[in-house]
């Protein structure tokens, strides 16, 4: 279960939705499910954009679902310190903890429901690994590492750190009362979330409970992507089956719907569903491993500055090795 929720969501503010005779569904382009791997030390992720066109996700490049998994003593891993540029980090830790630990003095302990939002513009080294207290006793682990592009006149932005904790994002009821909606980033049903973003985006957690029901409104300047974390469902007026590990692109319009099943696993309480979306960057796009440039030149350049050491120092106080 998510670690933000409400005790009673008819406490909330309402999303107000317009009506549907001025209202257009956006349409699901299509399905794809996210193929399992490994990422960092061997920690276990789903791939959740992996054989989607990179126009579709535009401002977005990669995203993985971390977990959901449950450590026994001694299991759970993270990443060794590494480089980035280009882009930004955003890792939203839904269940469990992870610390994090960066080459401009950010940082900290992100857990249940908090979100870290790294800048890394003109370059950064960083750390997120699992405290040692976690390590030794095990526990449950699940988040999402979302990497959103920066147009190239962002690209050589200063590196800046963003720590939101859990009760800051801006947490929202459907009408009928059975859906909780949590915005991290952006603005949605005129609702503004708290991360600051160069690139324009919306971020949104939804938790629609069994047979609910969740029309939201959504920019129709934005892409629109829907992830499923858990559960199972349908996406878009034709009631698409949608269910965990699945993402749905969707094309042109101004609101989303998506529908919990009445009868979910034994193990699962709700349809649990990331939506997200931004202002397409529409420029070429050169990623290869830690680094997101424009051309294949800039790339090669990143690599050099990096074994150069001009991308930052690991503080002496550093998180492992």
């Amino acid at each position: 279960m998510p670690a933000v929720t409400v005790d009673d969501l008819l406490i909330l503010d309402r999303i107000e939705v317009p009506d549907p005779a001025n209202l257009t569904v956006r349409p699901v382009k299509s399905v794809t499910s996210a193929p399992s791997g490994f990422e960092g030390e061997g920690f276990p992720v789903r791939r959740a954009f992996a054989g989607v066109a990179l126009a579709d996700l535009d401002p977005f490049v990669h995203m993985d679902q971390m977990g959901e998994v449950d450590y026994g003593p001694g299991e759970p891993k993270g990443t060794a310190w590494h480089p980035h540029r280009g882009f930004e980090t955003v890792t939203y830790m839904i269940d469990g903890i992870f610390q994090h630990q960066d080459s401009i003095g950010g940082g900290g302990i992100i857990t249940d429901g908090a979100t870290q939002w790294m800048t890394a513009g003109s370059g950064i080294l960083h750390i997120e690994r699992p405290p040692e207290s976690l390590v030794l006793s095990g526990g449950l682990f699940h988040g999402i590492q979302l990497w959103v592009n920066l147009p190239a006149a962002s690209k050589w932005t200063d590196p800046r750190y963003q720590d939101i904790e859990p009760d800051a994002a801006a947490l929202l009821s459907s009408p009928d009362g059975g859906t909780l909606v949590r915005v991290i980033a952006g603005e949605v049903a005129g609702h503004r979330g708290p991360g600051l973003t160069h690139t324009p985006i919306a971020l949104v957690h939804a938790t629609l409970a069994p047979g609910s029901r969740l029309v939201l409104p959504w920019s129709p300047d934005f892409n629109a992507l829907a992830y499923a974390l858990a559960g199972r469902g349908t996406v878009g007026e034709d009631r698409r089956p949608f269910s965990m590990g699945q993402l749905a692109v969707h094309g042109p319009g101004d609101a989303i719907v998506l529908e919990a099943d009445t009868t979910q696993d034994s193990n699962v309480a709700a349809l649990d569903v990331l939506v997200l979306g931004g202002a397409p960057i529409r420029e070429p796009v050169a990623a290869y491993g830690p680094f997101v440039m424009n051309t294949r030149a800039e790339l090669a350049q990143a690599f050099e500055d990096f074994q150069a050491g001009q991308l930052g120092t690991v503080p002496a106080d550093h998180i492992g090795s």
